[in-house]
């Protein structure tokens, strides 16, 4: 049963998007299990998972911080930091690890100095890194801007981004 404590929890701001996230919590009741549920839609609305908001799930579901932040950090999909206006996302799956998604890193590393997790300082493009796309016939894969691309090598790596 949520406690009138999570019912009246103050936002960490004044952001009209909270009120969306609050109508989530009060449908799910304020359990502790609508966690990821939750955090989707912080995501979905402010682009990240930052301090201030793990806090207020944290508070508001009665979830200890530390749970919340493991969930955060578990599931790949959730983002901690802002992210670039464009995604790249690279497979490092055992077929694609082994076809050069290592190589594909490093290319985008050293000609961009874009490390996986990380943004352009322009805040056009972020680096992910994925476990598997289930592409393996195709490896290496990355994902643009959603779109899959097969058997991609580190030239073509930085023409599919050039167009960006």
């Amino acid at each position: 049963m949520p406690t009138a404590t999570a019912r009246s929890l103050a936002p960490p701001s004044d952001d009209k998007r909270w009120r969306q996230v609050e109508v989530r919590m009060r449908r799910l009741g304020h359990r502790p299990d609508g966690l990821i549920e939750v955090l989707h839609t912080v995501q979905e609305l402010f682009g990240y998972l930052d301090e201030d908001a793990l806090g207020y799930v944290s508070r508001s579901l009665g979830v200890p911080p530390s749970k919340v932040f493991g969930v955060a950090t578990f599931y790949s999909h959730f983002m901690l930091k802002p992210q670039g206006l464009h995604t790249c996302v690279v497979c490092t799956g055992t077929a694609c690890y082994i076809n050069g998604a290592r190589s594909l890193l490093a290319k985008l590393d050293e000609e961009l100095g874009l490390k996986a997790g990380g943004t352009t300082p322009d805040g056009q493009l972020s680096l992910l890194q994925a476990r598997c796309l289930g592409a393996c016939s195709m490896a290496p894969a990355i994902v643009v801007d959603g779109q899959v691309h097969g058997r991609v090598t580190p030239g073509t790596v930085l023409a599919l981004l050039e167009h960006l």
